[in-house]
């Protein structure tokens, strides 16, 4: 009922607290379902290079179990764990950005096509 298409629910259940202002910590909360599935996507990506990165994400949102716990579980210190927050955020919003510019590359290719009368 809750949910689209994909199971991502329209409204995450990670940002009750920041839905009504539209973002959380600057980055806009996804409100469509191909939003969250493209964020999944960048999460997912840190798996390869950054499980690190994952492992804390996965910690503190999906377990809910806040710094400390998650800098005692993954034996670091609580600024490594904020550390790794912030290489987090970092990275996700750049495979965003590369996302995006790959497909406007694609966008504008197929235009040019178009006006070629090539498609």
């Amino acid at each position: 009922m809750n949910d689209s298409g994909l199971g991502f629910h329209s409204r995450s259940i990670l940002a009750v607290d920041v839905w009504m202002r539209g973002s959380y910590n600057g980055a806009s909360i996804p409100h469509f379902e191909d939003e969250a599935v493209e964020t999944d996507e960048a999460v997912n990506a840190l798996k390869l290079g950054k499980g690190h990165l994952y492992v804390t994400l996965d910690c503190i949102y999906l377990k809910d179990l806040g710094v400390k716990q998650t800098a005692q579980r993954m034996q670091r210190a609580e600024s490594t764990i904020k550390a790794q927050l912030e290489q987090a955020d970092h990275a996700i919003a750049a495979w965003l950005d590369a996302k995006a510019i790959e497909r406007e590359r694609k966008r504008a290719v197929s235009i040019d096509k178009m006006r070629r009368g090539q498609l």
